[in-house]
């Protein structure tokens, strides 16, 4: 393609730049190929524009830089200074990949992105359509999965891996939206269906300044993605829904609320039957009795928000609720790992303090005898967050263990320190293995252990290496033995 078909409407090619033909687009001047484009994006650590000299040497045929950043090209290469040169990269990013699946939805919140794209995959998936999944966990797609993504890509990858799974037949496509990708523009240029929000609460502190500005990012994808007259999905009974739903209408977006306040999918009831959920559901006047073979209310939450988003495309009320009996919980999130004498052990990815709190009252109710706490808090992150998790645990379960997470560059003991300062009478055992032995062999008749904070993940990270660790295959060893 041409230069000139690929920027947005309202970015021009400079007088006098050359129309060239364009090979591709990268933020990575070392990733530059002749007849690239060349983005030199602002960072925390080095702004991009530097590097343009670099990526000319290498071929870049044109250079996007925000203004005013005193960047000189030779001839031939097309200097574009914009606003947003994040933004422009996306959407050129889109262009260039050119294909995506016919129906794609969002989803975005602080707890249960991941649950809910995986459902609304899987729901996809049950109703015939082929479907594919993005974010956390991985790509899932019909042909199997490719796990270790980031939440959000960016936008060069994100848009390469939507025409790879559309040339692959994926019709239906579910992915999270997470408050770095909205607010570094990576998923402008996805052409959306509709968009969901599951709750906002404490997190990534360490990158927004504020709870307002992590509230504003989100809010990106129902204030600028969406069109007016998309659907817009609203978890009723999770933080700032209210906030949200009066900015999706702002929007002029067709605002379907699911929950106890629902007015799409309204809950009724919620009973429990052994390890399997009875949910109550009203719509369009029709009631439903709906059974969900997963534990905690906060999955109830997550598998109503899937069904709100498979509905918004325009599937059928009935057959979307009754694929959910047959819903699969996603790895690392409520997931039982193992029984024992009574007793049963579950791994959870709660690492955030109302993800943890919400993960301990899921587990409550299966707690007839006592209900065990091990967790610990991730190093180079939001400090402010540990001592409020080590309340949390305090307060919620009869038993917490503080052990170490992912300490990364930070000092184990000090994180583990911070969560005790919230926590007293709390256990310390560093070594998260040894926490997780200790607490199932405490397990009696009766007891519930959450190992909470790293579900799916496969390895700890400790200064600058990733030691091979697994919540699971540690608590069923720890069960065998």
């Amino acid at each position: 393609m041409r230069l000139s078909e690929v920027l947005p409407a309202d970015v021009h090619l400079p007088p006098g730049a050359k129309d060239v033909s364009v090979s591709g687009i990268t933020a990575a001047s070392a990733a530059v190929g002749p007849g690239a484009i060349f983005a030199g994006l602002p960072g925390a650590k080095a702004d991009g524009a530097t590097y343009a000299p670099e990526a000319i040497e290498r071929g870049a045929v044109a250079v996007i830089v925000g203004r005013n950043k005193n960047v000189r090209v030779p001839e031939g290469v097309a200097l574009i200074e914009v606003d947003n040169p994040r933004a422009v990269l996306a959407k050129i990013a889109a262009k260039l990949a050119g294909r995506q699946p016919e129906c794609a939805v969002a989803v975005t919140g602080t707890s249960g992105k991941t649950s809910v794209a995986d459902f609304t995959r899987q729901i996809f998936t049950a109703l015939g359509h082929n479907a594919a999944s993005v974010g956390t966990i991985g790509i899932v797609k019909p042909s199997g999965a490719i796990y270790g993504s980031l939440t959000t890509p960016d936008p060069v990858t994100l848009h390469a891996t939507l025409a790879a799974l559309a040339d692959e037949g994926v019709t239906h496509l579910a992915f999270e939206a997470s408050s770095h990708g909205l607010d570094q523009h990576r998923l402008d240029g996805v052409k959306l269906t509709a968009a969901a929000f599951t709750n906002l609460g404490r997190d990534h502190m360490d990158y927004h300044p504020t709870i307002e500005d992590y509230l504003r990012a989100k809010l990106r994808l129902f204030t600028e993605l969406l069109e007016p007259g998309q659907p817009a999905v609203i978890n009723s009974d999770g933080a700032y829904a209210d906030e949200v739903a009066a900015a999706a209408k702002a929007r002029g977006l067709r605002v379907m609320i699911v929950g106890t306040r629902g007015d799409a999918l309204k809950r009724t009831s919620l009973s429990r039957d052994g390890f399997r959920q009875i949910i109550g559901v009203r719509s369009d006047g029709k009631s439903y009795d709906v059974e969900l073979p997963l534990v905690g209310a906060y999955q109830v939450e997550n598998a109503l928000v899937a069904a709100g988003l498979a509905i918004a495309t325009g599937e059928d009320t009935g057959r979307v609720l009754q694929t959910l009996r047959e819903l699969k919980g996603v790895p690392g999130r409520l997931e039982i790992i193992g029984e024992r004498n009574g007793a049963l052990a579950i791994v959870d990815y709660a690492h955030k303090p109302e993800a943890l709190a919400a993960a301990l009252d899921a587990c409550r109710p299966f707690a007839t005898g006592r209900l065990i706490s091990v967790f610990g808090c991730g190093g180079d992150r939001d400090k402010g967050k540990r001592p409020i998790m080590g309340r949390i645990s305090i307060e919620r379960a009869d038993v917490t263990i503080v052990t170490d997470d992912n300490p990364r560059s930070e000092v184990p003991s000090a994180i583990r320190k911070e969560i005790l300062s919230g926590a007293p009478g709390a256990r310390e055992i560093g070594d998260r293995a040894e926490a997780i032995a200790t607490a199932v062999a405490m397990m009696h008749p009766g007891d519930v252990v959450l190992v909470a904070g790293k579900g799916h993940e496969t390895g700890q990270i400790i200064g600058d290496r990733i030691i091979p660790f697994s919540d699971h295959d540690e608590v069923r060893k720890a069960l065998a033995g």
